[in-house]
């Protein structure tokens, strides 16, 4: 299978584990068996509102949901059901060096659900003081995306480079000026570290950029040597405000390597709390879920030629 994918793609992510059942439902620890169903259906009522934007004209090829095994209950099988991408999480949890959810068993769990893309979230900076952790991770990393292209299974790389307190502390502690400052190169370095390693990666899903020119920048770190021609982008959404994402949406969406999104919270989050807190009915809270969903399509469509 040649490295890379083409064709458009817009997901809805809602993978998310230790910090859903903490901060959605106020859950430590491993919930009990009761306490899963609910958080499962959660995840389905989300995936109604995915549904509902594919009756409302969502074209199911190129959209993708972006759920995991733990509480994701029959979401998979219902994507592959209505012809929907799915891609799934490999990576465990909630810490802040990456490993596998499920250890040595990695392979059988991607073999059991056969995701059309396999997913890690992985939080690199190339000048993080703790080198050790960034060669442990680089190396399972290369170990997944071996045996993936050796199955000829697509790889969905997630990257955040959160700053060190050095580099926070250049920006006179400022997230935002290190966002528009120090990230963008931190971030092409970063990729450029994992290619060197001999990692290879169909599609990258990365932080938002201010500038058309970062995402330019981005987009051809992912493509450079040999080989990775078809090798894409997404843009993820980090929770943002709206008018934020439909920012860096523009930015991204004219770029050539650019193919979509995979945006979770700032598209289900507001509705689906509602809906557990009991101010918004079910089939309302999946119209909205659909609606945002679609803003954000539309929003990356019109800016395809700017």
């Amino acid at each position: 299978m040649p490295l890379g994918y083409q064709d458009k793609i817009y997901i809805l992510a809602f993978d998310h584990r230790g910090s859903f059942q903490k901060k959605m439902f106020g859950i430590e620890g491993d919930p009990s068996p009761a306490q899963v169903d609910r958080i499962g259906d959660a995840k389905r009522l989300i995936f109604e509102g995915m549904l509902e934007a594919v009756r409302l004209g969502a074209k199911a090829g190129a959209t993708g949901v972006l759920v995991d095994e733990q509480f994701g209950s029959d979401v998979p099988e219902r994507a592959r059901e209505h012809g929907l991408v799915l891609a799934m999480p490999v990576e465990k949890s909630g810490q802040d060096e990456f490993d596998f959810e499920y250890g040595e068993d990695f392979a059988a769990h991607i073999e059991r659900f056969n995701p059309g893309f396999s997913k890690v979230l992985v939080r690199y900076n190339p000048d993080d003081p703790d080198a050790a952790m960034n060669a442990r991770q680089l190396g399972r990393l290369k170990r997944l995306a071996d045996w993936l292209h050796a199955h000829d299974r697509r790889f969905l790389f997630e990257l955040l480079v959160p700053a060190t307190a050095s580099q926070l502390q250049s920006v006179a502690g400022s997230g935002e000026r290190y966002d528009a400052e120090l990230r963008p190169e931190l971030m092409r370095r970063a990729i450029a570290d994992i290619q060197n390693f001999g990692i290879e990666v169909d599609i990258w899903k990365i932080e938002g950029v201010d500038q058309r020119a970062d995402a330019e920048m981005l987009a051809a770190q992912a493509r450079s040597g040999p080989g990775r021609e078809g090798v894409t982008c997404v843009l993820l959404g980090r929770g943002a405000t709206t008018e934020k994402v439909e920012h860096w949406l523009a930015q991204a969406a004219p770029v050539e390597g650019f193919i979509g999104f995979a945006i979770g919270r700032s598209i289900w989050w507001d509705a689906l709390a509602a809906f557990l807190g009991g101010s918004l009915p079910r089939p309302e809270a999946a119209a909205q879920i659909a609606a945002n969903y679609l803003h954000f399509v539309q929003v990356y469509e019109r800016n395809l030629v700017a």
